[in-house]
């Protein structure tokens, strides 16, 4: 009798193969493996935040060092920004085909690679190739595709508050590696930094392969919520075609132009803007790199924060509504941000930090939640086109804020026309309509909704 409970996940996996699934018993007052799942997701994400931390602090030792233009600097963050975003949609098919044990352990893999191998470069374009081409690749099947796969696989109930809480972990990361990287770079110089990146990154591999499960059914249970058992899909061949199959048919409904231009709006207003310019920015006005880090490091502690009460909040009330008020706070704090800053911090530049933070990435889970509104079994596919429109915007204006530095030698133009953008987006989401009736599709349902 004692071997049953040893045994119980191998008898679960055994049932599975061999009764039907509707007469598992699901009594069980153990946590459910679902939020374990969620856990390993979660660290995983703070492992890889690492090289989202250090392009903006990358900036001014490099044109120090090599005197690259901040425009040709800014052009390698732009293309790790792009291909973030465009590798997505990509990863999250493969994911469906390989699994993401696979997917997400040979991404961290790639993105060690690059980031360890800028230690020896001496062009602009070996930083193109490492962090833009290498880390680009890995990070975009980092990317929050990974986070809606997991959601939409492990839970039917607390999606908002899971996706809140995985999308948060980004933030906890650059809590965790901004403060840490800045004393490198300023004690040490920026290739121990890097080499601390690449690091992270392998450290993290370990995890996901030995924690992370790629369905419920793997472990004989149910989906979070569920009522049923839910079988694994077979593996989708064909994740290239899948994922430019699920690109057509969701560009013929509206609702995908109004997410993709209102995350495009995001995306250029946060990692493109805050996360790549603010440091340089500030520093700029006689503020020390450690401090300015430290700040956009504050950021993220209210990011955390912002993110899991917006998943709450996506769980109760209309997704549209939200994103309307979160692009329009946003849009407003950065109007002011040519005002406060200064050599030193000060409290009205604390206020700003505390505002910007709680709204950093709060859009992702109303985002989510309208994808999984319009697109149901393709949405985390379609949200991974969506989030390349993120980085796309993200990209843009990475670039374009470099090049306004060197052209007006100041960022201020760049603060007020990403203001004004979110108030473009606060427009655009409200004009998202509610779903109507869906029809089939070839590979799942798209909502026929026309806005």
């Amino acid at each position: 009798m004692t071997q049953r409970a040893d045994d119980a996940p191998a008898l679960a996996r055994t049932t599975t193969d061999q009764q039907p699934h509707e007469s598992r018993p699901a009594k069980s007052s153990r946590v459910h493996r679902a939020w374990f799942v969620a856990a390993v997701t979660f660290v995983t994400i703070i492992g890889a935040a690492a090289f989202r931390s250090l392009p903006g602090l990358l900036i001014d030792p490099l044109h120090d060092e090599f005197h690259w233009s901040r425009g040709t600097i800014a052009s390698a963050v732009s293309i790790n920004l792009a291909l973030y975003g465009l590798t997505a949609p990509f990863a999250a098919a493969l994911m469906d085909r390989f699994g993401i044990r696979r997917v997400v352990a040979v991404a961290l893999t790639v993105i060690a690679v690059g980031a360890g191998s800028t230690v020896w470069m001496t062009s602009a374009w070996q930083l193109m190739l490492c962090w833009g081409l290498l880390v680009g690749l890995g990070s975009g099947s980092m990317a929050l595709a990974f986070a809606a796969t997991v959601t939409n696989r492990w839970f039917t109930e607390r999606r908002g508050l899971v996706s809140g809480i995985l999308t948060a972990a980004s933030a906890s990361g650059q809590l965790i590696f901004l403060p840490l990287l800045s004393w490198i770079v300023a004690e040490h110089d920026w290739r121990p930094a890097a080499v601390t990146v690449a690091l992270a990154a392998l450290a993290v591999v370990p995890f996901v392969w030995l924690l992370l499960r790629d369905h419920p059914a793997d472990v004989g249970l149910k989906p979070y919520g569920a009522t049923e058992f839910v079988p694994k899909p077979a593996p989708v061949p064909g994740a290239a075609r899948r994922t430019i199959r699920v690109l057509l048919s969701a560009v013929r409904t509206g609702p995908f132009w109004l997410l993709a231009g209102t995350f495009a709006i995001c995306g250029a207003s946060t990692n493109g803007l805050i996360q790549t310019h603010f440091v340089p920015a500030a520093h700029d006005h006689g503020m020390p790199i450690t401090a300015a880090a430290s700040l956009l490091a504050v950021i993220g502690v209210f990011d955390v924060v912002g993110t899991i009460a917006s998943g709450w909040l996506t769980d109760r009330y209309e997704p549209r509504r939200l994103l309307a008020v979160y692009y329009a706070f946003r849009g407003l704090s950065l109007l002011f941000l040519p005002y406060l800053l200064a050599p030193s911090v000060h409290l009205p530049m604390i206020f700003f930090i505390v505002f910007y933070g709680l709204d950093w990435v709060a859009t992702v889970p109303p985002t989510m939640a309208l994808c999984r509104e319009h697109y149901g079994d393709d949405s985390a596919i379609v949200f991974g086109w969506v989030l390349a429109s993120h980085q796309v915007g993200a990209a843009l204006v990475a670039f374009l804020g470099g090049l306004a530095r060197d052209t007006f030698g100041e960022y201020d133009v760049v603060w007020y026309a990403s203001g004004a953008l979110c108030a473009v987006a606060a427009l655009m989401a409200l004009v998202i309509r509610r779903r109507r009736p869906t029809v089939p599709s070839g590979s799942g349902t798209v909502a026929v909704a026309g806005a």
